[in-house]
């Protein structure tokens, strides 16, 4: 065994390097694993031994600072002793029972996912991840309404399933359009503005009038509700301009439609808040949630129901549900999740790590290399783009795609012991939320040491 520091300053052990078990984890996958996302001979997944705190490793014995946070839901980071001895007395308690059978674990998940979004909310209806979250959310608001159309922007992931893929705006749509009554807009992005704006302000201002232009040529009375990410996380980080998540509010109340909160990703603490939205002064109506609320420990998602929508269904039937919704396993991760995160401060921290160490780390990152166009963040949930000339701000790698060059500078970081979530020609700092100020600023360190090593990547 070999000792190792993790983010809080504890010494654990991990397993001494053993490629050959490596070698047999890594071909039994590609003799038998079917990936997502992927054509299956052209990738090479890493074999992961184990993990900790902010570190996972490798069967090489190599390390790394998980600034991707897997897919960015580690929030509390690896192997948390609290939420692991919680999982376990579960089990030993009550591992499994039907959804329709009343359990403490679920109830009391309910009531802790209520009181942090803080919003009026009444209920919650569990899923077993974000899409499936996303695609009785829609359900619901289609029913409450009566309405079919659901509006979404096209910079945004809601997930994999019928209408949360037709939902999203990222190119992972375009193979999978088989639901019906998805309408994209336009977001705020002031880097790559779609208005013409020169500052955020203008950006703001005028996305909300492109909203509710599509509002009014696509119909109020055919509309259920406009989905939104509260902060877009896979494409981009993109975090609203001020104002404009207040802004969606006001056009939803003026045209009766319902706002669907998408916090998956930037919900429960990532953003330096519980939810995101609660960087604005407005309340959605339904918010989705999933992968932060257990850490991703064991598979959770949801969906928070504001008080009039409960009422749509206290006489009459939803027509939707699931064998695993409210898991005793998931809800006792959950719950030990939020209490940890309550009792350690992660939401404060994240947001005090995004202040002090990340915000001015990437900042200074982007004087110093140019391969950095924009830097976008809150709390734990940074963006960069990265482009090969910053006065025409062309990606290093096409939107829905990547390059070598962008293979090149992931690999490097990765090389330097830094797991960054990438994305077409962004990389997104992700780290966990109870991350260590020396810990924060060790990634900052690597990435401006991989950029460096990249820099004959730029054309400009």
């Amino acid at each position: 065994m070999i000792r190792l520091v993790t983010n809080k300053g504890d010494i654990v052990e991990k397993p001494v390097a053993n490629p050959e078990l490596g070698a047999q984890v890594y071909a039994d996958d590609r003799a038998n694993v079917f990936h997502s996302w992927s054509a299956q001979k052209q990738i090479t997944p890493m074999a992961i031994a184990g993990a900790q705190g902010s570190y996972f490793w490798d069967y090489n014995g190599k390390s790394y600072l998980d600034f991707s946070c897997q897919l960015v839901f580690t929030n509390i980071g690896h192997q948390h002793p609290t939420v692991v001895k919680a999982i376990q007395e579960q089990a030993a308690i009550l591992t499994t029972i039907a959804p329709q059978h009343a359990n403490i674990a679920r109830n009391e998940a309910a009531k802790r996912i209520i009181e942090v979004a803080d919003g009026g909310f009444e209920k919650v209806f569990f899923t077993n991840a974000g899409a499936d979250a996303v695609e009785n959310a829609i359900r619901m608001a289609r029913i409450h309404t009566g309405k079919h159309k659901i509006l979404s922007t096209y910079r945004s992931y809601h997930g994999n399933t019928g209408s949360a893929i037709n939902a999203t705006g990222d190119p992972r749509r375009l193979p999978n359009e088989f639901a019906m009554g998805h309408v994209h807009f336009w977001g705020p992005y002031l880097y790559r503005s779609s208005f013409w704006a020169t500052n955020e302000a203008e950006e703001c201002q005028r996305a909300l009038e492109h909203l509710e232009q599509t509002i009014i040529f696509e119909g109020p009375k055919t509309i259920a509700a406009i989905l939104i990410e509260s902060i877009p996380g896979t494409a981009g980080v993109l975090v609203p301009p001020a104002g404009y998540l207040d802004g969606i509010r006001a056009l939803c109340d003026k045209y009766g439609i319902l706002w669907i909160g998408d916090e998956v990703m930037a919900g429960f603490g990532r953003a330096g808040k519980w939810f995101a939205y609660q960087h604005s002064k407005s309340i959605p109506d339904l918010i989705v949630f999933a992968k932060g609320v257990t850490s991703g420990y064991l598979p959770l998602g949801g969906v928070i129901i504001s008080g009039p929508i409960v009422a749509t269904f206290d006489e009459r039937v939803f027509p939707g549900g699931l064998t695993y919704s409210g898991h005793p396993l998931a809800c006792a991760t959950a719950v030990a999740t939020i209490d940890v995160m309550k009792s350690e401060k992660m939401v404060e921290n994240a947001a005090l790590i995004g202040e002090k160490i990340l915000g001015p780390g990437l900042h200074a990152i982007a004087k110093k290399h140019q391969l950095v166009g924009d830097v976008r963040g809150q709390g734990g949930f940074w963006g960069l783009d990265i482009v090969t000339n910053r006065s025409t701000r062309e990606p290093i790698a096409a939107y829905g795609g990547s390059s070598p060059a962008m293979n090149e500078i992931i690999a490097t970081c990765k090389k330097n012991g830094l797991m960054p979530f990438n994305n077409f020609n962004r990389i997104h700092m992700n780290p966990p939320l109870n991350i260590s100020e020396a810990d924060a600023q060790l990634g900052i360190d690597l990435l401006d040491k991989s950029l460096g090593e990249m820099a004959h990547h730029y054309k400009g």
